[in-house]
């Protein structure tokens, strides 16, 4: 029988997320089945429509809407005349960060399968640790890094596919590995976004829109999640899907989720791991989260080393972080099923925070990072569980701005 500290034993590891049932891969798939694409499993029970748009905020957490929810009166009308069939929430990728869930929603896959399974995670073709959101490495190809089709590109001879976001993403990275495929429109503002998602539907053909907004994700790192910006932007993404209700031709089915949750990490508790050097021993390379840390071992490092490194962990951190091995996350279903080539990427060690807690190697970050206020990366529900509002637009006819 495996010992405890064994690769095979059982971990404690919460329950994965739920790929394949009601996570942010079955929110594309799922509008396209709605939208009689054929090919693909309407997972989310969503109304039969000509037209989809799929607001993505990047931040929203299902707990922190329910919790705000009086600043937000157009979201809350809309969950109180209920959705039939359809959830009112759904998981995020694991791990809980953009990288992961954007490419899950883009292609419809856990990240084993995508390979985006971290906010920077371990190239083992360069020995090197790259970052998969905002500072590509020049010598990784989105491509082949992510070589499976996307969504986007899977319906774009049946529909229109447009993308609505930012105009310094229309060939970023991230979106030629993810999101690749859509038409690109861009907007520096949410009413120019608004505008522009109007304009690119006015032909009132099939559509397929992906809506993207990052302004509450922002305010939520750099001020936190409770702070009084944090809520106005959420004022403002009510303001802006109640805008798109009345802007969008009448009978789009509008779609409103997030890739994450967040939960604000006080100054005291983000911690330097890396100036203990029992935590790092054997250690070669440090990625992830500060909320879900990957740890890659040296190549000649054994069983005792990673048992030792474990040991030194957990009497550290005790009940305040999961720990587990590559072999305990993946048997346990946390990216899905993992391809051969993407195994290699994920931590032989793996830290995912369970309270208030972050944790950084400073040898390697930026001094900055250690201000930031909201964090997501782990498992708990905070992060994990983002809310899937469905309604339908009623078009311009009593539209008032």
């Amino acid at each position: 029988m495996a010992g405890p500290n064994s690769a095979n034993a059982v971990a404690d590891v919460p329950s994965p997320p739920l790929f394949g049932d009601k996570s942010i891969a079955e929110v594309l798939t799922s509008a396209a089945a709605s939208l009689g694409v054929p090919g693909f499993a309407n997972k989310l029970q969503l109304p039969a429509s000509q037209r989809v748009c799929v607001v993505l905020a990047d931040g929203l957490g299902r707990a922190l809407l329910k919790q705000k929810a009086s600043h937000t009166p157009f979201l809350r009308s809309v969950l109180a005349a209920g959705q039939g069939n359809v959830p009112t929430w759904i998981d995020s990728a694991f791990p809980s960060t953009t990288a992961a869930s954007l490419a899950s929603l883009g292609t419809g896959l856990p990240a084993g399968s995508h390979g985006m399974v971290g906010y920077d995670v371990l190239d083992p073709a360069q020995d090197k640790v790259v970052n998969l959101l905002g500072n590509w490495d020049a010598h990784v190809d989105p491509a082949r890094w992510q070589p499976h089709p996307t969504i986007f590109e899977r319906v774009s001879d049946e529909v229109d596919v447009v993308t609505v976001s930012l105009p310094q993403f229309g060939n970023s990275p991230m979106t030629q590995a993810a999101l690749r495929g859509s038409r690109f429109v861009g907007g520096t503002t949410l009413h120019a976004r608004t505008a522009a998602a109007a304009e690119a539907m006015a032909s009132g053909g099939p559509s397929l829109m992906y809506f993207y907004v990052n302004e509450l994700d922002k305010a939520g790192h750099r001020h936190g999640c409770q702070s009084e910006r944090w809520e106005h932007q959420l004022e403002e993404l009510d303001a802006t899907v109640k805008r798109l209700s009345t802007s969008l031709p009448a009978g789009t089915t509008i779609l409103v989720t997030g890739d994450h949750g967040m939960l604000d990490v006080p100054e005291s508790q983000r911690i330097d791991y890396s100036a203990d050097a029992s935590l790092v021993e054997g250690v070669r390379h440090t990625a992830g989260e500060p909320r879900m840390v990957h740890l890659y071992l040296e190549p000649d490092a054994g069983e005792a080393t990673r048992e030792s490194l474990m040991a030194a962990w957990r009497k550290r951190f005790g009940e305040r972080i999961w720990l587990f091995t590559r072999e305990q996350a993946v048997s346990a279903g946390l990216f899905g099923d993992v391809e051969a080539q993407v195994s290699p990427r994920i931590g032989d060690v793996m830290v995912a925070a369970r309270d208030t807690l972050a944790l950084y190697d400073t040898r390697r970050v930026r001094p900055t990072s250690l201000e930031v206020v909201g964090q997501h990366g782990s498992l708990t529900k905070a992060e994990r569980e983002v809310p899937f509002l469905c309604l339908s637009a009623t078009g311009k006819k009593g539209a008032r701005g």
